[in-house]
């Protein structure tokens, strides 16, 4: 087969055809802070993405200033806050703990009553130039490098919500609050729009999407709830992208079993699952059900081959993902999620070397 350049490998696969390699990637910023560490004493690097020549890298909206984002939102935080917490730009306290997942988030709008107070929260401006403007540019540089370009809109309306409005309490609002939460995952469906739009407009070939709703037994709420809240609003977002550019992918990220929307997902619009968490579903049967209909990125576990798996393992099951999910393309192979302070940096390495030994197509 003809050699593909990066951006013609990721495209090939997730047009759900067969490119000359399974493309690869190390999910989500590749590592936790102290595997980062060893990376970097191992290879002398500071990127993993150009260290191993990921086919695929992503652009971002850039961010408001810490010091206007403490101006904006810190009234709704009146008490002290722990040394060193953060704030993101939605307003959420960042606590870290001993690593990345082991913080905390504090919500500012965990005690509010009322649907005024959520209409009148601050959310980020999306139509602020300072935001967006370098996308295009940064698009147009990537397709220079022959590189595909991803959008970064991760955790679109569930997460980001939850985040601002508390995890319990929005679970709660799903079925005693609606007004507020309708008022909410309205505003967080338009910010989203806009965004999706500015993506789009920017050229991008893949659109990530995606909460997490689901977990390691199902679904985080029942699929009608889901239907209800959640399927019209990322429909519009889909819509709003694909309109402006017809050919855009739509990767959707949920972790956990969400074998229960697979169909939905599909119907409005994702081309694009991830990440088949091969703890929680059968990464070759999902592939049998909707790889007609669906390309997959991921399903190399995070919770079980990569920091429990001995070298060997992980080479077998780079091995048989590629031949049964990438059999006939559309398969980007990936880490479920970012690989944290377990794994054995040997691991990481059997990763690498078995994509580049097996991943060829004949």
């Amino acid at each position: 087969m003809t050699s593909m350049t990066p951006r013609q490998r990721v495209l090939t696969a997730l047009d759900r055809k067969v490119p000359d390699r399974v493309p690869f990637e190390l999910s989500y910023g590749s590592f936790t802070p102290s595997l980062m560490d060893i990376y970097v004493a191992k290879t002398g690097d500071q990127d993993p993405e150009t260290y191993w020549n990921y086919a695929i890298r992503s652009v971002m909206f850039r961010p408001t200033p810490a010091f206007r984002l403490w101006r904006t939102y810190g009234a709704y935080y009146p008490n002290d806050l722990p040394v060193g917490a953060t704030i993101d730009q939605f307003g959420v306290v960042k606590v870290f703990g001993s690593t990345e997942h082991f913080g905390r988030g504090i919500s500012p709008l965990r005690g509010a009553a009322t649907t005024g107070e959520i209409a009148s929260y601050p959310l980020p401006d999306p139509r602020n130039p300072a935001r967006y403007a370098h996308l295009k540019n940064a698009v147009a540089s990537l397709h220079a490098q022959d590189l595909a370009a991803q959008g970064e809109l991760t955790s679109t309306i569930f997460e980001t919500s939850w985040a601002i409005r508390g995890f319990e309490e929005t679970l709660a609002d799903l079925a005693l609050n609606p007004d507020i939460v309708e008022t909410l995952f309205d505003r967080m469906t338009d910010l989203r729009v806009i965004q999706a739009r500015q993506m789009a407009e920017a050229g991008v070939d893949v659109l990530r999407l995606g909460d997490d709703v689901s977990g390691q037994i199902g679904m985080l709420m029942s699929p009608a709830m889901w239907r209800r809240w959640f399927k019209p609003r990322l429909a519009k977002i889909i819509t709003t992208a694909k309109a402006i550019k017809p050919d855009i992918h739509i990767f959707y990220h949920s972790d956990g079993d969400c074998q229960a929307i697979i169909p939905e997902l599909v119907e409005i619009g994702v081309t694009v699952l991830n990440p088949i968490q091969p703890e929680c579903m059968d990464p070759a049967q999902i592939k049998i059900e909707f790889g007609d209909r669906l390309a997959f990125w991921g399903a190399i576990g995070t919770q079980s081959t990569m920091p429990f798996g001995t070298p060997e393992k992980v080479r077998a099951v780079v091995k048989e993902r590629i031949e049964t999910v990438g059999k006939g393309g559309g398969f980007l192979i990936a880490p479920s999620h970012i690989l944290e302070p377990e794994v054995p940096w040997e691991n990481v390495i059997a990763f690498i070397e078995a994509v580049q030994e097996f991943g060829e197509y004949a």
